[in-house]
């Protein structure tokens, strides 16, 4: 009984330490032949680059109408800024479509007066707060246009970010999707400056390598381009889901739609600043994600949905990763408290090796996507200190809010309709 007892403790300390170092190098891998073979410029473009000249944006062969929709609720402090920099759009071709989903403060009257003085801008009007996928559908239907460019309220859109993203849709038939790369803007906060890191040290580095795979887990929801057929095809967002970019990236994705990323279309968004604002938008973004596992777990079971496995049995791996981590939290407080046999007993996460191992394997990870990165980020360097220890806090916050999430999204009703409230975007404006 010892003797298994000591093999499972093996087998829990071993999948908690070996599986974030497995993804981790997985996650490297796959960004490195990412960039090598999608991203990087070529040679001479790579020689123009070293004298100072900017990447150009790629050249289309037709520059068709592209919708911006920017869903509000209570944007008044940020969206005249966002709308500003979207005007400066250098794609030749677009509108500004403004939903206002029962704002209650004052958004409705600055899209007014944003309408009066553009006639590229128009606006929607929701008497009440109907949820952010109720307004991207009531946007999608309200206008001709056949590619929709979806954007946060508090995003500040580059001007070329359209052409890198259109260049996916118009040269690649069952391209559905392609997501931009947000950059954090608001960087004075301890907060901001690990979120940062988060950015380029996990979600970039995740969203290269799954690409690489073969398909993507998500859309980043505050920058997103849309092919309206696909968008029709799966009967456009869900309604009832937490996270509606999770979901819409699934149901594009099993009906055989492509959806790519684009590091060259960037966008600069606004982070939480405080601890309540992080947790409530993490444990929002978990919650999503378990309902959308809870959606999709019989597609183990459809062969025609295969290139999904991957993705579905590594966010399962995640969220048992969690609870093995709760676990083996529970026995290391236990034995604080009591004498726990040898074989229950957790003496420490991270000494010895383990530790040393860990460490290498963040500043690899940080190495790396400051190398990927670099050039799309002008003072990136300066925040290396604190993005060296976002690789570990990320694992740690990925758990709790993991543990916290699968039993409200069992508990929560299918068919509840998903409201949203304007989220933490910065103590004080950039």
């Amino acid at each position: 009984m010892s003797h298994f007892g000591i093999t499972v403790m093996q087998v829990f300390i071993g999948y908690s330490f070996y599986y974030p170092l497995f993804m981790a190098y997985l996650w490297m891998v796959g960004a490195i032949f990412y960039y090598f073979r999608f991203e990087r410029p070529a040679l001479p473009v790579r020689k123009a680059m070293k004298r100072g000249e900017p990447e150009p944006p790629p050249q289309l062969p037709d520059y068709p109408l592209v919708s911006i929709v920017v869903p509000c609720f209570n944007e008044g402090r940020d969206l005249q800024d966002t709308v500003k920099w979207m005007l400066a759009c250098a794609y030749p071709n677009f509108d500004i479509l403004l939903v206002n989903d029962g704002s209650t403060d004052n958004t409705r009257d600055i899209m007014d007066s944003l309408v009066a003085e553009h006639p590229r801008i128009r606006a929607i009007h929701l008497e009440k707060n109907e949820g952010k996928a109720v307004a991207l559908d009531t946007a999608a239907a309200m206008t001709s246009a056949q590619y929709l460019a979806c954007i946060d309220a508090d995003a500040l859109l580059d001007p070329y970010a359209l052409h890198w993203m259109m260049a996916h849709l118009l040269y690649g038939a069952r391209v559905g999707a392609v997501t931009g790369n947000p950059r954090v803007r608001n960087r004075s906060t301890l907060l901001g400056r690990l979120q940062l890191g988060e950015y380029s040290s996990i979600v970039g580095l995740i969203k290269r390598a799954q690409r690489t795979y073969g398909r993507i887990f998500t859309v980043s929801g505050v920058v997103t381009c849309f092919r309206k057929a696909a968008l029709r095809d799966v009967g456009y967002w869900s309604r009832e889901m937490l996270t509606e970019d999770i979901d819409i990236s699934w149901k594009l994705q099993l009906r055989h739609w492509d959806v790519r990323f684009e590091p060259k279309a960037l966008c600069w968004i606004l982070s939480p600043e405080t601890l309540e604002g992080l947790w409530k938008q993490r444990l929002r973004w978990s919650t999503g994600g378990i309902q959308v596992l809870i959606k999709n777990w019989r597609i183990t079971g459809h062969w025609k949905s295969r290139r999904m496995w991957p993705v579905l049995v590594e966010y399962v791996l995640s969220v048992t990763w969690a609870y093995t981590m709760l676990v083996m939290l529970i026995l290391w407080l236990l034995g604080l408290l009591f004498a726990m046999p040898p074989g229950l007993r957790v003496d420490s996460f991270l000494s010895g090796w383990n530790g040393v191992v860990v460490g290498t394997t963040c500043l690899l990870q940080i190495g790396i996507s400051l190398a990927l990165d670099l050039r799309y980020d002008s003072g990136y360097m300066r925040k290396f200190f604190w993005m060296i220890w976002y690789p570990l806090a990320y694992w740690m916050i990925n758990m709790a809010t993991t543990i916290v999430a699968v039993p409200r999204a069992i508990s929560r009703n299918s068919k509840t309709r998903a409201r949203w409230i304007s989220p933490d975007r910065g103590i004080t404006p950039p």
